[in-house]
């Protein structure tokens, strides 16, 4: 076992190394003399634009890289060795790692036959079928490298240095819808939005544009005014990234009204807007690009003291962990503990706080965002939310390979 994770925390070094290297070769202009033949290399698709400028790349870029990690891997298992250690000696295995990937950026700058097509994996050309992986790089997540924005997704493996350096998401140039942008939080979140760099605009169903402060300078922010009884005439067309943040609270109410409103606004507008947002998903860079980010609130484990808020956002939170099953592109959850807000006059954070954190955590990659005080909500949530998504991946079925539905009568006959 000691072995195991002599071997793992090798492995795991290494790829930071690279990971590390990478970025500096974005950010010293030496190195990126060199760097630069990777990205001279691939059009859009990820075919190769020329096949010289490929082979050079490896030599230039590649190689050199993997001599570095190679450094690192022989010092880590000196240094493990040195520590009598159990298991140390398991260390090697960075070397022999990084060994492979030298003899493949070797084998593709010879040009021997097939090498690209084996070794290169986050390269291939080729209809992408995921959206970007939380954990691990994918071709779609490497993509977003090249064309999305080349100073950011650094990570050539495992995203953990993009996540610490909030590089896992760039939010530079995106256009970005919030609903409920009228709302505290839907406020204090086009301000972090616009801040990042993305293109805010704000939904409301008020008649009035939504005007915002930042560092004490008015600006009006591009509005469109909708309404969840309208939801298919909403323009997402330009959108990349929908934020669904909208929502009411009718406290202990529980009459019929109360009911159908709750359900209608909290959970069956979200699910056509998120479903709308989804059928627009059509080509590779939408489904790299793309994002839903969908407010559920803490309210789907706790006690919200609300019975219809629960009651809607559990369902709402339900309909989103199924739907993100089969999403074409990123859909996060944002899970967020009492905010002050016209909604909850009683919440203890500071909205302009949760949404500082959620921005901040969806640039680090996280696709379940927790912002709260309440400490058995980052315990029960998560348990939650995997046995939840075990049990309707294990029961359900995508449509391509759903049953075909049998109506009552057909049942009876």
């Amino acid at each position: 076992m000691l072995g195991v994770l002599w071997a793992v925390g090798a492995v795991f070094v290494v790829e930071l190394v690279r990971d590390t290297w990478h970025w500096l070769s974005h950010v010293w202009p030496w190195l990126y003399r060199h760097h630069v033949w990777h990205h001279r290399v691939f059009r859009r698709d990820l075919s190769v634009a020329s096949l010289e400028i490929y082979r050079k790349a490896q030599f230039y870029n590649d190689l050199p890289e993997c001599a570095v990690m190679l450094v690192f891997a022989i010092a880590i298992w000196q240094l493990s060795l040195l520590s009598h250690l159990p298991g140390a000696a398991a260390s090697s295995l960075g070397i022999l790692y990084t060994a492979g990937f030298m003899l493949a950026a070797i084998a593709r700058g010879l040009g021997w036959p097939r090498a690209r097509e084996l070794t290169d994996v986050t390269h291939k050309q080729g209809p992408f079928t995921e959206p970007p992986s939380a954990w691990f790089v994918n071709r779609t997540y490497h993509w977003r490298h090249h064309f999305d924005n080349d100073n950011a997704y650094y990570c050539s493996t495992f995203t953990f240095l993009d996540g610490l350096m909030g590089t896992a998401l760039s939010l530079k140039g995106k256009t970005v819808a919030v609903t409920g942008a009228s709302g505290t939080l839907g406020r204090a979140l086009l301000v972090h939005l616009r801040q990042a760099g993305a293109k805010v605009v704000a939904f409301t169903s008020r008649p009035e544009d939504v005007v915002i402060d930042i560092a004490g300078e008015t600006t009006v922010i591009p509005t469109r005014q909708w309404s969840v009884e309208r939801v298919e005439a909403v323009d997402l067309r330009d959108i990349d990234i929908l934020v669904i943040n909208h929502g009411i609270n009718v406290y202990g109410a529980r009459t019929p009204d109360a009911i159908q409103r709750s359900l209608a606004v909290n959970a069956a507008s979200a699910l056509a807007l998120m479903d709308a947002f989804l059928a627009m998903v059509q080509t590779d860079a939408d489904r790299a690009r793309k994002e839903v980010w969908v407010n559920t609130s803490e309210a789907e484990v706790s006690p919200a003291l609300s019975p219809l808020y629960e009651i809607s956002k559990r369902l709402l939170g339900q309909l989103v962990t199924l739907k993100r099953l089969d999403a074409p592109c990123t859909v996060r959850k944002i899970i967020l503990g009492p905010f002050k807000s016209a909604l909850n006059p009683y919440g203890v954070m500071s909205a302009e706080r949760v949404a500082a954190a959620v921005v901040r955590k969806a640039q680090s990659g996280q696709h379940n965002i927790i912002v709260t005080i309440n400490p058995l909500t980052w315990i029960v949530w998560p348990l939650h939310e995997v046995l939840t998504s075990l049990y309707f991946r294990w029961f359900s079925k995508a449509a391509s390979s759903a049953p075909t539905p049998v109506s009552e009568a057909e049942s009876l006959s």
